[in-house]
């Protein structure tokens, strides 16, 4: 059975969609089966893997019952990493589905087959704690959050915690934190320092090693529609996922046993 983790934070700009994208990729480099379902409406992590928008399917239409998850699916050239794109029909799929029975359970009854064909299922999640991303917490076991190194950083992530408290409570009582994951880093500014501080006193003992560096090859690497690791091999920003991924990996590994 596959472990189903959202990657959510509420406040846009964060790495949230650079960190689905690049951990899926690195973790289906380490000869794991990942599947990277983007419900964004932006459809930034569909493009990111190179994936036309125009006249697919998408999990709006797997949200609202209107295909099936093999319809939706996409294989890409990238090695043991498939997609479930998104698509603008999903900005408004937050009125639609608000009257719909199981409202926030829609996403995980539909992913409920792709978890026994997956070692991982990574979502990337909407900038916002609308309905859509009610439903990735639903159905997520775990969540992690990528967080920037920069003067806001800390706002709004207790109104983040507040909800996840709420989906505990409410509809996924084994819902844990997967871990957090500091973004945009430069050690050389005292205000980065500062930063790192904080957010391990906000959350002890759940905060990566691995830190993302500010990467001129992690910003371009979008625009072609690859994965930083397909894009330049050698790059800080590869080398950075690279190693979130084995981090990431072994603390599975620890859990499991």
């Amino acid at each position: 059975m596959g472990k189903m983790i959202a990657i959510v934070n509420q406040k846009g700009g964060v790495g949230k969609t650079t960190t689905a994208v690049n951990l899926t990729a690195a973790l289906g480099a380490h000869h794991k089966k990942v599947l990277l379902v983007d419900i964004d409406p932006q459809g930034n992590a569909t493009s990111g893997m190179g994936i036309s928008k125009k006249g697919i399917k998408s999990t709006y239409d797997l949200l609202i019952g209107e295909a099936k998850l093999e319809e939706v699916l996409i294989h890409t050239k990238y090695k043991d990493v498939d997609v479930l794109p998104s698509s603008m029909e999903l900005a408004g799929a937050e009125v639609e589905i608000v009257e719909m029975e199981n409202r926030v359970q829609l996403l995980k009854n539909a992913l409920l087959n792709a978890k026994q064909q997956y070692d991982y299922l990574l979502i990337d999640c909407p900038p916002s704690l609308g309905l859509i991303t009610l439903n990735a917490l639903t159905a997520a076991d775990t969540f992690l959050v990528p967080i920037q190194c920069e003067y806001y950083a800390l706002e709004g992530l207790s109104q983040l915690m507040a909800t996840v408290r709420q989906v505990r409570r409410l509809y996924n009582e084994n819902l844990e934190l997967e871990g957090v994951l500091l973004t945009m880093f430069d050690g050389r500014l005292n205000l980065t320092m500062q930063v790192v501080t904080e957010v391990k006193k906000f959350f002890p003992k759940k905060v990566y090693k691995t830190v993302i560096p500010r990467n001129v090859r992690l910003s371009e690497a979008p625009s072609f529609g690859e994965p930083v690791l397909y894009y330049d091999k050698g790059s800080k920003g590869t080398k950075a996922y690279n190693d979130l991924a084995e981090e990431f990996l072994k603390a599975n590994k620890r859990t499991a046993d």
